[in-house]
């Protein structure tokens, strides 16, 4: 299978996740809008999974999947098997006894590091240690989700861990149809919700539990040992966590400085939710599939074949998110308008939305660039750099909100969280760069100023249009608001993509032979050349 054909699978269940997120926000906005309960819920909902993207993500798509990719190169299937049940103990174990020492502790949690901003108001505050009680056992089942949605990707079987996420949403959508059809009050809806979180960790945790093990693999629980390999993973995951997780701990500060704004945390979940779209499609896609091959390339002394992946990669994500972040800038008020504004969600939360939309879309290239640089330290097993770097990027990103969020609101700490990313960004890139881990190619330099070029006409183009379109995107009628929308999208697209190609920017045939390897097999193959 080539490397474009398993992004595409990836991206593919991510994006049907994401399709149907945006439908459980519309929902979500109408029902609850940016008011007390929509803060509690998005605040206290901010905490496990933060912790998810910490824990799971961060550290077995990152750590666990070259270790276990290592043990079927050595040992083969029975091998990792083993390695598998080993760490599956030693993380149960590890997962209750944090879910119990949490749920214990949760006001303090709450008043501390969640939303300090609540105490003054009691209600909130209890709703909130309420919600994140219910919904912290999420993480568990997540956590051991993420561990085996690692063994199946290095089994090359992606879709079924791409497409478990779909189930939170969808489940969430029940809920909030169920909340409309009894007219259930917004307090009611939230600890709806909160149930529902819990209920779709259980049921993302079977979808991959059975796909394992039509993989081959029967896990099997051990009791809970340090041994060599358990220790190594260990070693290799506490930093992996820190870094792959870096824009989960600049949310979960940046809700805690929030707090302090009244309907600034949903505010700033609805914006995210938006932006999410075209970083989890391409970013995650990218990241989920890069690291295993990567790993694989390098194993077998395949240098050239690694640059290349890493050149190539690189090239995908720019010539996706730069329009996409160019798009956002410019016409993020009617995308808020369109998605959000009904119900208990005001004119006045469009404007302060799209304001934060607007600002996340000037970071959504740098986040996107993370995700595709941290591999080439991942799959040479050093995550130690990474955190350092993510270390600086949470100092940097604390520092601004602090100083940008009593003067700017909910933009501030946005801007705060793109500065961070930037920053980042350009500490991964350079540190590669300086390894001779990275070997810059000439078409890659040469396609970057010409992506960008075609994002910034197709930018002004949209700029000028929306002023020539106002009646329609200010209609009354949904139906008419959002084909203008797509149809101004539709045209936008077709603008840079033929201004990226013209200019060679991009060229097809280039991205399919670049991108083209036998990834699917195991054994080592010979370097190619681009």
């Amino acid at each position: 299978m080539s490397l474009l054909k398993k992004f595409a699978t990836v991206g593919a269940g991510t994006l049907g996740s994401r399709v149907f997120g945006f439908m459980r926000e519309m929902l979500m906005a109408a029902a609850l809008g940016t008011g007390p309960v929509a803060d509690a819920f998005n605040a206290a909902f901010r905490f496990p999974n933060t912790f998810r993207r910490l824990f799971a993500e961060g550290a077995f798509n990152s750590a666990f999947v070259p270790l276990f990719a290592k043990e079927i190169e050595a040992s083969g299937m029975e091998g990792a098997r083993r390695f598998s049940e080993e760490v599956f103990g030693v993380l149960f174990t590890v997962l209750m006894a944090l879910t119990i020492a949490m749920e214990l502790a949760m006001p303090l949690l709450v008043r501390t590091i969640i939303a300090p901003g609540f105490v003054d108001d009691t209600v909130k505050f209890d709703n909130t240690v309420q919600l994140a009680t219910i919904m912290f056992p999420y993480l568990a089942c997540m956590s051991l989700a993420a561990m085996m949605g690692g063994m199946l990707n290095s089994l090359h079987r992606y879709f079924a861990a791409a497409i478990a996420p779909v189930f939170l949403n969808i489940i969430l959508i029940g809920v909030l149809g169920w909340a409309w059809y009894g007219g259930h009050d917004p307090l009611e809806v939230g600890y709806g919700l909160s149930w529902g979180v819990m209920v779709a960790g259980v049921v993302q945790l079977a979808i991959v539990w059975v796909a394992v093990r039509n993989a081959g693999m029967r896990i099997g629980f051990r009791r809970p040992r340090l041994t060599k390999n358990v220790s190594r993973l260990l070693i290799l995951a506490l930093p992996a966590a820190i870094t792959g997780g870096i824009t989960q701990i600049n949310l979960l500060i940046n809700t805690a400085i929030a707090s302090g704004g009244e309907g600034t945390i949903a505010s700033l979940a609805y914006a995210d939710r938006v932006y999410q779209l075209p970083l989890g499609v391409v970013g995650i896609a990218v990241a989920t599939v890069l690291l295993p091959e990567l790993s694989r390339a390098l194993r077998g002394g395949q240098h050239v074949e690694a640059a290349t992946l890493q050149n190539r990669s690189v090239e995908f994500v720019l010539f996706l998110t730069l329009p996409a972040a160019a798009a956002l800038l410019v016409m993020a008020e009617p995308i808020v308008q369109l998605l959000y504004q009904r119900g208990n969600f005001s004119a006045d939360a469009t404007v302060k939305v799209a304001e934060i939309l607007g600002i996340y879309g000037l970071g959504l290239p740098a986040f996107v660039l993370i995700k595709a640089f941290i591999p080439g330290f991942f799959a040479r097993e050093d995550t130690r750099t990474p955190m350092m770097f993510a270390g600086i990027s949470v100092v940097v990103n604390v520092s601004l909100a602090l100083y940008l969020f009593p003067r700017f609101d909910g933009a501030g700490i946005a801007t705060a969280e793109i500065v961070a990313g930037w920053v980042n960004a350009a500490m991964l890139f350079a540190m590669l760069v300086k390894r001779g881990h990275w070997q810059i190619d000439t078409p890659l330099l040469t396609r970057i100023p010409r992506l960008l070029f075609a994002s910034a006409v197709m930018a002004t183009l949209i700029w000028f249009a929306m002023g020539w379109l106002h009646p329609w995107l200010s209609n009354g009628h949904f139906a008419v608001r959002a084909g203008t929308i797509a149809g101004l999208i539709v045209v936008a697209m077709a603008v840079y993509f033929a201004l990226a190609f013209a200019t060679g920017g991009a060229q097809l045939s280039m991205v399919r032979r670049n991108l083209k390897r036998g990834g699917a097999k195991n054994t080592p193959a010979k370097d190619e050349t681009a």
